[in-house]
């Protein structure tokens, strides 16, 4: 079984590949779909478009939400085209943490010439 780490690690390398290969510019969802196949490639279980449930105290369904990618049901990753990471974009990563219970995410922007790329942990 892979680490967390390790796990992190390639999505990290990957993601950057497909930055220097494909540049800014492209819609979310071109980045979506070439990091998902790349990581597939490399034999990771990849979720594109991964439904989240957030529940109240006392189980009632409040709000649906859906993160870009979930890999070996363990990472989350939202992705962005934005020129550089803001606050909210933080926020959405780590609410989505909350809301699965998962502890590892990560954010990546590809629209900013610089390629940014953060992890969390909840």
């Amino acid at each position: 079984m892979r680490t967390i780490d390790d796990i992190v690690n390639h999505i990290r390398q990957t993601a950057y590949e497909v930055h220097v290969y494909l540049g800014t510019g492209f819609l979310e969802k071109v980045y979506e779909n070439a990091l998902a196949h790349r990581l597939k490639k490399s034999g990771y279980q990849v979720e594109q478009q991964a439904p989240i449930k957030v529940y109240d105290e006392d189980g009632t369904l409040i709000g649906d939400y859906i993160a870009d990618l979930l890999i070996e049901s363990r990472v989350i990753i939202e992705l962005k085209t934005a020129k550089t990471l803001a606050p909210e974009h933080v926020a959405q990563v780590l609410h989505y943490l909350k809301a699965t219970k998962l502890q590892h995410g990560v954010l990546i922007n590809f629209g900013s010439q610089m390629f940014q790329i953060r992890k969390f942990i909840f």
